[in-house]
């Protein structure tokens, strides 16, 4: 285990090369491991680092806050902690080079092996280290037991086929006191006389065997119901620009989990909102499909960090998910409890509605 490093000093580029080759000394992982360049600002990414390939840089500001950078406009993290510091430092390296082991690795293959990989290399350097990256990075508290259930019981079975936008674009999930799931539906634009009537998708589109007979005709419909104690609507485009804030909260919403899979530039994004605020930790649209496997997606320490704890529970718990859109799909799950009834969406018993004023 390395020394622990006194951290009540301003971070120089000094102090932290120096407590870097101290941990660097007396671990066999991090022997001849070089710490990750160091810069004075983010711009110098290109030219420290090289293609943008994720690597970390470490920009060091003049009050020493150091800045965690894997592109030129991708911070990942800023503290004036320098046991934070190093412990990002040594992730990324053991990353690299658990890659180089998983890739020689025998069972159950590379991709199975990364994440495990990972955790048990930093347990070498310090076993508070490998702890902490099995919480997510940031000293989350890991639940005591593993998941222990199907990982495509509730969300993430739907990860296939809405790749292809099927069977629509928009996955949206509300909650919050008292929310009616046929005013949602009513506020988005649904036909009040097929909500009234309790029409299922299988009544406007036909479906055999998952398979939908009217796929144009489903872009005209919405489908919606309750589940895991969150009210779900799924839609390609409703009319207009759709409800703000303030008519949702009208209705109870105090909180919403957008899933929107934009099919001409072939990205899939997340949108949470709670009491009427973004919760994105300023990092502007939060692409699913930027997730990479050993690697926490959003800013480390900030308001999604339950979604980087989330994450590396579903890489430990399920490593014979090999597909990362699976994967990362579960983790929502698990940290939201999101649920999309699977049998009444791909029998049609689900319930829906066309768009008001659109042809039967």
């Amino acid at each position: 285990m390395p020394a622990r490093i006194l951290t009540a000093m301003q971070i120089s580029a000094y102090t932290l090369k120096r407590a870097w080759h101290q941990v660097a000394a007396g671990s066999d992982v991090l022997d001849d491991a070089m710490l990750p360049p160091i810069g004075t600002s983010a711009d110098q990414y290109r030219q420290r680092v090289g293609a943008l390939n994720g690597d970390l840089f470490l920009v060091l500001d003049d009050d020493g806050t150091v800045r965690g950078h894997t592109g030129p406009y991708q911070e990942v993290f800023a503290t004036q902690d320098l046991d934070r510091v190093l412990y990002f430092a040594a992730e990324d390296v053991v990353r690299r080079l658990a890659e180089h082991i998983a890739a020689r690795s025998r069972g159950r293959g590379p991709v199975a092996n990364l994440v495990s990989g990972q955790a048990k290399l930093l347990d070498r350097i310090d076993p508070a280290w490998g702890n902490a990256f099995r919480n997510g990075g940031t000293g989350g508290i890991r639940p005591a037991t593993a998941c222990g259930r199907d990982p495509f019981d509730r969300l993430a079975w739907i990860a296939d086929t809405w790749r292809d936008q099927h069977p629509y674009t928009h996955l949206v999930f509300f909650r919050g006191k008292n929310v009616n799931t046929e005013e949602i539906a009513l506020l988005h634009g649904a036909d009040p006389a097929q909500i009234a009537d309790g029409t299922r998708l299988a009544d406007l589109c036909g479906v055999e065997d998952g398979t939908f007979d009217d796929l144009a005709g489903i872009w005209s419909t919405c489908s919606f119901g309750e589940a895991g104690g969150w009210v779900f609507l799924m839609h390609h485009q409703p009319p207009g620009s759709g409800p703000d804030a303030e008519a949702l909260a009208r209705l109870g919403v105090t909180e919403t989990v957008r899933l929107s899979a934009i099919s001409a530039k072939g990205l899939y994004v997340l949108d949470h909102q709670r009491d009427g605020r973004r919760i994105d930790d300023g990092q502007g649209t939060l692409e699913l499909n930027r997730y990479d496997r050993g690697r926490a997606p959003y800013y480390r320490g900030g308001q999604l960090d339950f979604l980087n704890q989330a994450v590396r529970r579903a890489e430990l718990d399920h490593p014979e998910l090999t597909d990362e859109f699976y994967l990362y799909l579960h983790a929502l799950d698990d940290a939201f409890d999101l649920e999309l009834p699977r049998q009444d969406i791909l029998q049609g018993t689900v319930r829906a509605a066309q768009w008001a004023g659109q042809d039967s």
